[in-house]
This record gives structure tokens, sequence and C-alpha cells, in this order.
């Protein structure tokens, strides 16, 4: 995360921050409390003598990748480098108890519940406290005044409208570690925009596990609640200094009319619909408890693209559900040839205790689920080349994020079609800009998920 120092700072804190951006946020929120508190947050393990890993627990992929980053740090205090090593996130969440007894080298344990007590609990160590393990119910909801460091780039910042989850998805474990869903007022969400928005951020990314469930639990209490998906977006709209408003996690099921409608009229919204889909054949999609049939995924998308033939639509599958037959699959591969996505993610399935899809018994091999995951991927790579290709000799817009990741000859951004960190990249080779300017540039070349081009001054 980005260096931010308080005065009269009495301990170094690094922050390793693991998973989606929602935990990033948590992490956010943890820096701003922290710095609140006469902490130092510093960018650098090497400069921290606490190190906070904000662990991820959805699949296993990133369960083993948050132990491994744990036992780093945990290393790196046998050479006294570091003092304390706090495990805190969704993993610990979790699997409290278990984790507590198989990582000895951590410190503290902090739920995700408990989050936004670190500074409290990072003190009360320090004077002596011997508690270990900090855990309670996941019902925290953050306000405009909860103190927040942004870790992106000064021009842009995910916004947070709500915890947890009113689905019920087969393969998912959300609603076990996060709890159900619970919203934030519209005021409260524009109030924070408007914090971003006055410290010079130009985008918002705005996060939640359903974008199209928010304000569905403050309807339910009050029948008169404004809480609602178009209601929020035309709120946002109005936040002055917001060019870029993106919306990611759309489930398909809640797609209205209305949404469709407010999104093609509105220029701050970007035509960008991320949609997981995860399956298309009937069959699996009633085994993993999604709420729409193939036919209504047809039909969500016709709409879309419909209305905003431009629209950039971003999905994901997931291959080896338990019983997903070789015909069941390649129903899938030959939907995804057909509806040309301008980006797919694929994972493979990952059993997670004590969910419906963990427990069923026909559970599919590990060599099968990376063929097919494979094949969805070659299709789709084919799929977009052929949507990049398109853009040469296009002049698109640009958000300029700095130098190219790959060397400071370049420098690189983002069209609105493209979100940080899943998407690709456009990559600048003639032209000057600084970080955060929206300039114009003209597509010469393209590759798999970039574009390249050039500035075109007006």
């Amino acid at each position: 995360m980005n260096q931010a120092t308080p005065n009269n700072a009495t301990k170094k804190v690094h922050f390793i921050s693991l998973g989606c951006p929602k935990n990033l946020v948590d992490s956010e929120i943890m820096a701003g409390t922290l710095l609140k508190e006469g902490f130092e947050v510093v960018g650098d393990h090497g400069d921290a003598d606490t190190v906070i890993v904000n662990t991820c627990g959805f699949i296993e992929d990133s369960k083993k990748e948050s132990i491994q980053r744990i036992l780093e740090m945990a290393e790196l205090k046998k050479t006294g480098q570091l003092k304390k090593v706090v495990v805190a996130g969704c993993l610990t969440q979790r699997y409290k108890d278990d984790l507590v007894q198989g990582l000895p080298e951590a410190d503290l344990f902090v739920g995700s519940g408990e989050f936004q007590n670190i500074a409290k609990i990072l003190k009360n160590s320090d004077q002596g406290d011997q508690k270990r393990t900090f855990f309670n119910l996941p019902t925290y909801l953050q306000e405009e005044a909860t103190p927040r460091v942004n870790s992106q780039p000064g021009h842009r910042a995910y916004l947070k409208i709500s915890e947890g989850c009113m689905k019920r998805c087969a393969f998912c474990a959300i609603p076990l570690i996060r709890g159900n869903l619970q919203s934030r007022t519209i005021a409260n969400i524009v109030n924070e925009a408007k914090l971003l928005a006055a410290g010079g951020v130009k985008e918002l990314i705005i996060i939640s596990h359903d974008f199209t469930d928010y304000g569905w639990d403050l309807r339910r209490k009050n029948p008169e609640a404004k809480e609602s998906p178009v209601e929020l977006l035309k709120a946002l709209t109005e936040v002055e200094g917001i060019q870029w408003i993106r919306l990611l996690y759309l489930y398909p099921d809640g797609i209205t009319p209305e949404m469709i409608e407010l999104m093609k009229n509105n220029k701050k919204l970007v035509k960008y619909f991320d949609m997981p889909l995860q399956h298309v054949n009937d069959e699996v999609l009633k085994k993993m408890n999604r709420k729409m049939t193939r036919k209504e995924i047809e039909e969500a998308l016709r709409i879309i693209r419909t209305e905003i033939p431009d629209a950039v639509i971003r999905t994901q599958f997931i291959v080896g559900f338990p019983g997903e037959t070789q015909e069941q699959f390649e129903e899938l591969l030959e939907f995804i040839a057909e509806q040309q996505f301008d980006r797919v993610g694929c994972f493979q399935y990952s059993p997670e205790e004590n969910t419906p899809g963990g427990k069923m018994t026909d559970q599919i091999d590990d060599a099968t689920k990376q063929a097919r995951f494979e094949a969805v991927m070659e299709v789709q790579q084919n799929i977009s080349r052929d949507k990049h290709r398109a853009f040469i000799g296009k002049t698109v817009e640009v958000l300029v994020e700095g130098f190219s990741e790959e060397t400071d000859l370049l420098l690189q951004g983002r069209t609105s079609q493209q979100a940080p960190d899943i998407d690709g990249v456009v990559l600048i080779n003639d032209g000057q800009a600084n970080v955060g300017d929206m300039v114009k540039v003209l597509v010469t070349d393209s590759m798999e998920y970039d574009l390249i081009g050039e500035i075109v001054v007006e």
C-alpha cells in the first residue's frame, strides 16, 4: 500500500492484502484506523516491525497463497527483522481455531468481524495483553467517516456499498465468511464518494458481492427506503469530479431495463457489464443454485447488446462443477464461442467445506478440470485477439495510469472498457501525459489482451 506517515508515529506497519477488492478496502480501513491512532503505515515489509496479512479464504489456491505469505513473514521474525505477524481477513474468519493451532508462528488472529478494531488490538498487545484471537460475527459496516487510506493510484478508488451476500450459490462460501447482505445507505455512500472526489479520484469502482441486490435488506426492513441499484447510481452520477463509474459483480438475474436505460444515457456510467454467469447448461445451473436458465441468460445478453451496442460484457465460468458431463461442458464451450464475450475469466471448481457443492459425491478429477479450463481459455484468447485487432486505427479515450509495468519507456493507461487489475491495458509508445490525465490515443497495434497506441494532440 502507498506509504503514509502521521505525526508522532509509534509503530511501523506493513500490509499484505490478498484476494478481492472488497478485502483490499478492509485493508485500507485498517490502515486509516492505524494512522489515526498514531501508527505509521509503510510500503515495504523491510521497513516494518509489524506485518498484517489480510488473507483470502475463497478457493483452495487463495488459501495456499495466504498460508505461504504468512509463513514467509514468520521467517522474518526469526531474524529479528519483524516483531509481530498479524493474520486477518477471510481465511482467519472461516477457519478460526484450526488456523490458530496450525500457525503458531503468527502472533495475532483478527477475523472479518473485528478488523475495524485493529489499532486497539495492536496497542493492547504491545502493552502485554496475551490474547491472540479476535473473532466476532461479521456485522461491521463502514460509514463515510470511517478512516481509510486509498491504496490505489490517486485518480481511482474502490467504493464498497455493502457487505455479505443474500445469494446461496452451491459452490460459494462467502455467506459463511461474510454473513448476510448488509447495505449502506445512499447518503452514506454518496458522502464517501464526495470525499474521494475531493481527494482527486476520477474513477469510482463500485464493489459488493452482488450489485443488483443492493438495498434489498433496507427495503425489507423499511418499505419506504429509497435504496436500490438505480437510485444509488443516479445519486453517484451527481457527484462532481467523478468522470467514470464502473460497476463490478452484477448478477444477470438482477439487471433491469431501468438500469440498462440509465447506463445507456448517462456518460459517467461506464458501459461495462461484469456479470458472473458461471455456466449455461440448465442442469448445471440448477445444481449450482443459480436462479437463471440459459434462455433467460441469452435474453439478458440480447437486451444489453440491443440497447447498448458498444457495451463491454465481462463474465466468468466455472468448469468441473460436480457432475458436469463432457456434453454439458461442450455446450458451455459452444456458448462462449457463439456469444463472443469481450472478457472471460475461468475457474476450476474448488470443493469448499460446508457448501452444498463440496458435499456432492460426483466430484470431477483435477486432470479433467485442467483440460476444460485450457479449452475455455484457448477459445477466449482467439476471441480476445480478434476483438483487439478491431481497435487498430481507432482513437480511444484513455485514463493514464503511469509508466508500464514492463518498462518505464512506455506509458500505461486504460480505456473505459478495461477494469484495473483484471483486464488488459493500453501501452502508449508516443506522447507525454501525467498520471490521471484523460487523453486520446490512436491505436496502432494490439495483442491478446492489450492495445498499443500513441497520444493524439487535438
